[in-house]
């Protein structure tokens, strides 16, 4: 049985031949992104600037999503946001914050009761301020700086500096590009779209890991070989892993996208954008930015005494 082939055995595409315009890209859609975000916003949802919160329970069967969504958005109270959670009778539905302060939450609940309460019974009715949604953001961020540290304490102890500072800098690159495609796109960002980013932070990192294991491996076995011909020669190795496994993330993320229905929609696309950053920057950002770190072959990282072997160069 032939197994299935995305890519030919010995591919030898210079992949390093592209430094000279992939960073200059990656600098400019960095740049770019931080306008937006600066420029733009975010679109936040109501987790992070309050709302009301009600938790609903079917009293037939199963709940009805799409009429409560249909039923709340027309009763004109702003952003709202409908899922299901737990088992089929039990809903969650967010009201956006309401001018007016605490008179003008209390007739949101008033309202749903009116449209709901014939069908559903209201278990739990929490209303989110500002002060605890300003929490929430804090401790996203806290949250995504610290992965970002433990990281580049992980990579420290396994690999060199340069590798630990190269794959800080294409993690960071992903993350600065997933917060401006938010701010471009105006995609509602919420307690979801955390998990969206610490979900590509972790695929982009498992990509550069895969390279850097490969860089490392190559540099200790050849040492007269040029620097960039051996990150070829270890992008290529690891082409065929690198285009099935983006393939296939790809294809599960366009169903969900597709199939999965609006409480998932954002959270997928945003993943998309992340997965196809992700496996840029680990080819064209983390592998090449070894040689403006000062990598040497033969030099420090794990080279041998004995056996100078020679490989031969891919295609420039």
């Amino acid at each position: 049985m032939k197994l299935l082939r995305l890519v030919p055995d010995d591919t030898k595409f210079g992949f390093m031949r592209f430094r000279s315009w992939s960073f200059p890209f990656s600098a400019f859609a960095s740049i770019v992104s931080v306008v937006a975000f600066l420029w733009l916003g975010m679109n936040v949802g109501i987790d992070f600037k309050g709302g009301t919160v009600v938790e609903l329970q079917a009293k037939s069967e199963r709940a009805d999503i799409a009429q409560i969504r249909e039923r709340a958005t027309n009763l004109n109270l702003g952003d709202v946001e409908v899922q299901e959670f737990g088992g089929p009778r039990d809903v969650l539905l967010r009201v956006g914050l309401q001018d007016g302060g605490d008179k003008a939450q209390a007739e949101v609940v008033v309202k749903l009761r009116q449209a709901f309460e014939s069908a559903y019974e209201f278990r739990k009715v929490e209303v989110v301020g500002p002060r605890v949604s300003q929490e929430l953001v804090q401790n996203g961020t806290i949250g995504v700086l610290l992965a970002i540290v433990t990281i580049l304490i992980y990579l420290w102890f396994r690999y060199e500096w340069q590798f630990a500072v190269g794959a800080v800098i294409a993690t960071m690159h992903d993350l600065v590009l997933v917060i401006g495609f938010y701010a471009v796109t105006q995609i509602q960002f919420d307690q979801t779209s955390i998990a969206a980013i610490l979900t590509v932070i972790g695929y982009s990192l498992n990509d550069t890991v895969v390279v850097y294991d490969r860089v490392r491996e190559l540099l200790r076995k050849y040492k007269k070989i040029k620097l960039f011909e051996l990150l070829d020669l270890s992008m290529n190795s690891t082409l065929p892993r690198t285009v099935i496994t983006s393939v296939t993330t790809i294809l599960a993320l366009i169903a969900l996208s597709i199939l999965g229905g609006d409480a998932i929609w954002g959270f997928c696309i945003a993943l998309l954008f992340g997965v196809l950053v992700g496996t840029y920057s680990s080819i064209f950002v983390a592998a090449p930015i070894l040689i403006y770190l000062g990598v040497r072959v033969g030099e420090g990282v794990g080279a041998e005494k004995a056996g100078d072997k020679t490989a031969p160069a891919p295609a420039r």
